[in-house]
């Protein structure tokens, strides 16, 4: 049976995006790895060479009363017949999932939790992606099928370094919207 191999990163909402981006690369030393400042989305890492990014901030923080801070939790898996295996047996369990995209870097199912909390499992690639991209897959095909998907997205974006800007940001890579 498939398990998760450890934590990925965690997204946060945030008020002020500048002054939390820099908080995390200021004061806490991190590296700013991937960003769409158009649509409000930076994410950071402490060892960009080891891990894509630990921290995800997302404009968007809402109002102190709402307590829906975090925007998702996501765990790493070894393999994609392992995030194939997640993706069947949420299902199969009646859990409703989101989506699953390319990230050229990863290819994420996103799903939500028994109590709501946006959750995503994700493979890595291999692919050194730093734009923060989302593009539908289906998993399911071959693997030659979904690594040429991989390819493709990774090709059109593979020249902006990391923590690089793309000189046209997409509008329509957009958080996704808070479960109630």
């Amino acid at each position: 049976m498939p398990r998760v191999t450890g934590l990925g990163h965690v997204g946060i909402y945030v008020r002020d995006l500048e002054r939390m981006v820099a908080f995390y690369r200021d004061v806490m030393g991190m590296r700013i790895t991937k960003q769409n400042w158009r649509v409000g989305i930076v994410f950071l890492s402490a060892d960009p060479d080891a891990v894509d990014h630990e921290i995800a901030l997302m404009r968007g923080r809402p109002d102190a009363t709402d307590p829906h801070l975090i925007q998702q939790i996501s765990m790493r898996v070894a393999s994609l017949d392992d995030l194939r295996a997640f993706h069947r047996r949420l299902v199969a369990d009646g859990y409703r999932i989101e989506e699953v995209v390319n990230h050229a870097s990863a290819i994420g199912c996103y799903f939500f939790d028994p109590e709501g909390n946006r959750t995503e499992v994700f493979w890595v690639t291999g692919r050194p992606c730093w734009v923060p991209t989302v593009s539908p897959i289906d998993i399911h095909q071959s693997d030659a099928a979904v690594l040429a998907e991989v390819d493709r997205v990774f090709t059109q974006l593979r020249d902006v370094p990391m923590g690089g800007r793309m000189s046209e940001e997409s509008a329509t890579l957009a958080p996704a919207a808070r479960q109630g």
